[in-house]
């Protein structure tokens, strides 16, 4: 039986947000009522891009989406994921392809093994948090101009 994952310490995910620029969002809704808007819209006022991934959608937040993580053209720094944990190893396989540095596990997408299995390719994460939350929780301030 595999270790259960264990998110990072609070000072490794405090660094990650200070560094982090480019976030692509992946399900991200283009209402405004469903928690991947609103999270997504409050990152981004925060400061960070948003790169919205989701099929069948044109822009969302005004920023164009892509309907996969291979579409992006743009460099990723971190992979914030709302999506039905089921759909974890497809993604986490193309993450790992990417050499994407970090995945964030918004609350509710849980998958221990699919996690430790990101974690041991050399990808940060963290799981079932939001980032908004921690975001705004840890103070960050000292982010580094993108």
């Amino acid at each position: 039986m595999s270790a259960r994952f264990v998110n990072p310490p609070e000072a490794e995910i405090r660094a990650l947000l200070a560094r982090v620029g480019n976030i692509a969002v992946v399900g991200l809704s283009p209402k405004p009522g469903r928690p991947s808007h609103f999270v997504a819209e409050d990152m981004q006022r925060a400061g960070y891009r948003i790169i919205p991934v989701r099929p069948g959608v044109g822009a969302v937040l005004g920023e164009t989406a892509y309907s996969k993580l291979d579409d992006v053209p743009d460099r990723i720094d971190l992979v914030n994921v709302f999506l039905n944990p089921g759909r974890l190893p497809m993604l986490i396989d193309q993450c790992i392809a990417l050499q994407v540095p970090a995945i964030w596990m918004q609350i509710g997408v849980v998958d221990h093994e699919q996690a430790e299995r990101a974690t041991e390719a050399g990808i940060f994460v963290v799981m079932d948090r939001c980032i908004a939350v921690d975001y705004n929780r840890l103070n960050i301030r000292e982010r580094r101009d993108q």
